[in-house]
């Protein structure tokens, strides 16, 4: 079977660690050919440890599609995005269902989909404090009555700012006096959208900053970008390369 692929494709599946010995090797381990038979044939030729890798990369491809989508959605409909994140995770786990099992593949799967759901989790509620940080503007605004929003007899009060063009908005998070109705007509610095979408924040561009949550999200991207060279690390070519390097040669293989 190998003898009978064109040169050019014996050297490819020879880079890989797919070569002759190797192929006889997999085939006495096996007692028959049908896995050779498999890699030899895949894709037209391409070896299928090479093919595998690029299933991998897929994988983060389509959770950046989730996420993407999830914050860019937090412009329309504020934090019910995490919606759309969750019902993308569909996607992403049949995709990291489908991608090929080697050792330590389990783990790979588990790390990239709770990466993707720590993104979109924790991303629909940042989204706003992140657009803000690169888009907003300080301004000052006034204190406006307070909003109770509760329910059951259950008292929750919503702040609500004036803000410099007229209009009252519900603020991002509650300060600590904005529920004082004392407090009303009072001056306050916040950060607001100019666009108008999102909601003010209470407080200095530098109060947005919210640094263990951005790590966290910081590590899932990290964790989700590097599936793909966990899976080439871990894929039998890779491990059959690192045996070799450690191996003396022997003399007629």
């Amino acid at each position: 079977m190998f003898a009978g692929l064109s040169p050019a494709k014996q050297r490819t599946f020879e880079e890989v660690g797919l070569g002759l010995p190797e192929l006889r090797r997999i085939a006495e381990e096996d007692g028959h050919t049908r896995r050779v038979r498999r890699i030899l044939d895949i894709d037209g030729g391409k070896p299928e440890d090479t093919t595998s890798v690029w299933a991998w990369v897929r994988l983060p491809l389509i959770a950046l599609v989730g996420v993407v989508g999830c914050l860019a959605s937090t412009y329309l409909i504020d934090r019910y995005a995490l919606l759309v994140g969750l019902a993308w995770s569909m996607a992403v786990i049949w995709v990291a269902v489908k991608a090929p099992l080697w050792r330590g593949g389990p783990v790979v799967r588990v790390l990239a989909v709770a990466a993707y759901v720590v993104l979109v989790w924790l991303g629909s509620q940042q989204a706003d404090k992140w657009y803000l940080q690169v888009r907003g503007q300080e301004t000052t605004v006034t204190y406006a009555k307070a909003v109770d929003l509760g329910s059951h007899g259950v008292t929750t009060l919503y702040c609500r700012v004036k803000l410099p063009d007229g209009s009252i908005r519900q603020v991002f998070r509650n300060d600590k006096w904005c529920t004082d109705e004392t407090m009303v007509g009072t001056r306050a610095q916040a950060v607001i959208d100019p666009a108008g979408h999102y909601r003010p924040f209470l407080g200095r561009k530098s109060d947005l900053d919210d640094g263990v949550i951005d790590y966290l999200c910081l590590g899932a991207a990290v964790v989700l970008l590097l599936t793909p060279v966990a899976a080439a690390a871990l894929s039998p070519a890779s491990t059959r390369a690192r045996n070799r390097s450690g191996r003396p040669s022997e003399a007629g293989v």
